[in-house]
């Protein structure tokens, strides 16, 4: 590691790295719920695929880190910025913990990301936020992403349904069951690809306010650190929004189940490579919703669906909120 870590430059980390392990925990449902509700995988065995593929899906890129790094908002540098980040990470970490404890799929992302802005207004006012930046990688995606998981995998699910009409509906599950394998884990590695990530960013952040790091260039070791922490979380669970995800919103058959894992992997995937912070548990819990909605549209139960859809929208505010309290305590403390 490089020389020049502080004692809250380790603290700091240290909360990086628990975020992230939370955001395993927190978001295992995004990739297995849909597997184990229709019985393809054991709950075991599903775990420990996403977990693994959630390692893998950390090292394949940086973009949707340096969005985080450089494109959201300018933190002071010294002890000034590692405690906007600190208080970021506290924003985010309480919401996470807050929505888990309720069974609702909130977006880690989101909570991350309402965490860095509520903390760097707290600090330096809204001046220091990179406005071009925030619509076009979180704004965009936020209202984008969820709409194109219902209408793609709404869409994606009428095609399936077509091609295999004639055929029996045991054979089409029993087909399906063994796809999503590959879907599942296709699913592990897209949110791997993207959610780790954001935890690379804002590592990076503190080395920059730091001094360690002259820019936000991502160092092989940030890297490798979040896939980890990010893949041991992922590997403790998730039960409460698993139950959530894979059986209070649609009754799911495993082509429903493989429908959404694909549609909203794909999804994922390619915001990565455009280094958009999507939430995955959006994209997942909307392409969820629009499998289901193919069959009937009474099929959605959309008092659940509601819910999650209020969470959405709370976990910006409500994180910049108590990253906010959380800066005004740490500035006064410290």
């Amino acid at each position: 590691m490089p020389e020049g870590f502080s004692l809250l430059l380790i603290v700091v980390m240290l909360l990086a790295i628990t975020f992230d392990y939370i955001n395993g925990f927190h978001d295992t449902a995004n990739a297995i719920a849909t597997s184990v509700s229709t019985r393809a995988l054991r709950p075991a065995h599903a775990i420990l695929m996403s977990a693994t593929a959630n390692f893998v899906g950390a090292l394949t890129g940086t973009a949707v880190a340096k969005t985080i790094a450089s494109g959201i908002a300018v933190t002071p540098s010294g002890d000034e910025g590692q405690l906007v980040i600190a208080a970021a990470l506290v924003g985010g970490i309480v919401w996470d913990l807050v929505t888990w404890r309720l069974g609702i799929p909130s977006s880690s992302s989101h909570a991350l990301i309402g965490g860095l802005i509520g903390a760097a207004i707290a600090a330096s006012g809204v001046q220091s936020l990179q406005s071009q930046g925030i619509f076009d990688k979180v704004v965009v995606p936020l209202f984008a992403s969820p709409v194109l998981g219902v209408v793609i995998g709404f869409a994606f699910m009428v095609v399936l349904l077509n091609v295999f009409r004639r055929a029996h509906p045991k054979r089409i599950n029993d087909r399906f069951r063994r796809l999503q394998l590959v879907s599942a884990a296709y699913m592990a590695f897209s949110h791997g690809s993207n959610d780790a990530q954001k935890t690379m960013g804002i590592m990076t952040l503190a080395l920059v306010a730091g001094g360690v790091l002259q820019d936000p260039t991502i160092p092989l070791w940030v890297i490798l650190l979040a896939a980890t922490a990010i893949s041991l979380g992922t590997a403790a669970g998730g039960w409460r929004i698993i139950r959530t995800m894979g059986q209070r919103v649609v009754k799911l058959d495993p082509v429903h189940g493989f429908a959404a894992e694909t549609t909203a992997a794909t999804i994922i995937i390619g915001a990565s490579h455009l280094g958009m912070p999507v939430s995955t548990t959006h994209v997942i819990s909307s392409a969820i919703m629009g499998v289901g909605a193919s069959d009937r549209f009474s099929a959605v139960r959309w008092g659940v669906a509601g819910n999650i859809i209020v969470a959405w929208i709370l976990t910006i505010p409500a994180s910049g909120a108590v990253a906010w309290a959380a800066w005004e305590i740490l500035s006064r403390v410290l």
